[in-house]
């Protein structure tokens, strides 16, 4: 019987990724790349935040250095993200390459279909979603500079120069500004995604190995060596996932740490600002864009987490699932193993102290609402 379903290729879910990667400078072969990694690591990955750092501390009024902490902690946790992630990038391919072999074991309709309809369809709505609440966030930020009326930087920064000394130098501040947010978003696009969408793929291929392990013995024409090398393969298709958990571990402990560090910052100040300093409705509109948006990169990190949790434990009843009447002693005491394996809780931690998924979003939530009641009763 001939498949209509297109077979399940992980590789191109993370096309978008890599082209983050190729437009800053890295994982790309044109000639003037070295070049342009250097200029965007200094100007942007480390410079940058350093000068919005810097002109917190020249601000006089606490009103305006609420409105600045959002954007300097975003951009300083935007570095330290893309610098954790970048000396990650091998194990970010090992992983792919361990998708790939996995790939090739969803040979039957049912898999295929369910790769395609959910995990194909969810992933990409990730990093699509993100794109329009960064690009939005952007947008909102430099609006409110061209129309808010004044003279002012896109955010308070320091420079090595009076910026008001001419139109020319304003504006050329003004564009670094906002050539900068704009690679630094892009950055952020790199390290935000990534992870979610990461996550969406193991767990879509966690439960595609729970409908073969669930259809091992099934088939009345199939012997029983044929189904003792079923659950081999399957108990290697587990050996995969669970070295992939591992590298995850790797790859996101120090980064993801920061990056609930941030959403906490930056959810709790943002409320204060449209609560306090919000001068008009362009800032509103910013400041309530940039609230989604935080709110945006944290909650799908966290959902998938809890997706593999739910997926893996599954397993373990896909496992009992399978025909094993029947069988040798010997085949049922690596049934029985394999089983007692699946049943240890998977999870990864930020930091190896915060466990990524519902949880610890709903922990965030709670602390920026706290913030937000103690605002409210202070105004």
């Amino acid at each position: 019987m001939e498949l209509t379903t297109p077979v399940v290729r992980s590789e191109h879910i993370y096309r978008v990724y890599w082209l983050y990667w190729r437009i800053l400078g890295l994982e790309c072969d044109f000639p003037l790349r070295h070049l342009l990694d250097f200029l965007i690591t200094t100007f942007v990955t480390i410079w940058y935040p350093i000068h919005l750092i810097m002109g917190l501390f020249l601000e006089r009024t606490l009103g305006d250095v609420c409105k600045g902490i959002p954007i300097t902690a975003a951009c300083f946790f935007c570095s330290f993200k893309f610098i954790c992630f970048r000396l990650k990038l091998a194990e970010i391919k090992n992983i792919e390459d361990l998708f790939k072999e996995l790939d090739q074991r969803a040979v039957s309709e049912e898999e295929r279909q369910f790769f395609d309809q959910n995990t194909r369809r969810e992933a990409n709505f990730v990093w699509k979603s993100f794109i329009w609440a960064y690009g939005l966030s952007n947008l909102s930020a430099i609006a409110s500079v061209l129309f808010g009326g004044g003279h002012k930087l896109l955010y308070p920064a320091w420079f090595p120069y009076n910026v008001q000394s001419s139109e020319l130098i304003f504006w050329l501040s003004v564009i670094y500004q906002i050539a900068g947010v704009s690679l630094a978003i892009l950055q952020n696009l790199a390290n935000d995604s990534y992870p979610p969408m990461t996550f969406c793929v193991v767990a879509g291929h966690v439960r595609l190995l729970a409908m073969r392990l669930s259809r091992i013995g099934q088939d009345q024409k199939a012997t029983k060596v044929v189904i003792a090398r079923q659950l081999i393969e399957s108990i290697e298709d587990h050996r995969k996932l669970m070295k992939i958990v591992e590298l995850l571990r790797s790859t996101m402990n120090i980064s993801q740490l920061g990056q609930f560090v941030s959403s906490g910052i930056n959810i709790s100040i943002t409320l204060v600002n449209i609560l306090f300093f919000a001068d008009n409705n362009l800032q509103v509109t910013y400041y309530g864009v940039y609230f989604v948006s935080m709110v945006l990169e944290l909650f799908p990190l966290c959902y998938y987490g809890t997706l593999i949790s739910i997926e893996m434990n599954r397993l373990t009843y896909a496992i009992y699932s399978s025909n094993w009447l029947g069988m040798d002693r010997g085949y049922c005491r690596t049934l029985l193993i394999f089983m007692q394996l699946t049943l240890s809780e998977v999870q990864i931690k930020a930091g190896g102290m915060i466990g990524i998924g519902m949880n610890a979003f709903f922990a965030t939530v709670r602390l920026a609402y706290s913030f937000f009641t103690l605002a409210m009763s202070l105004r």
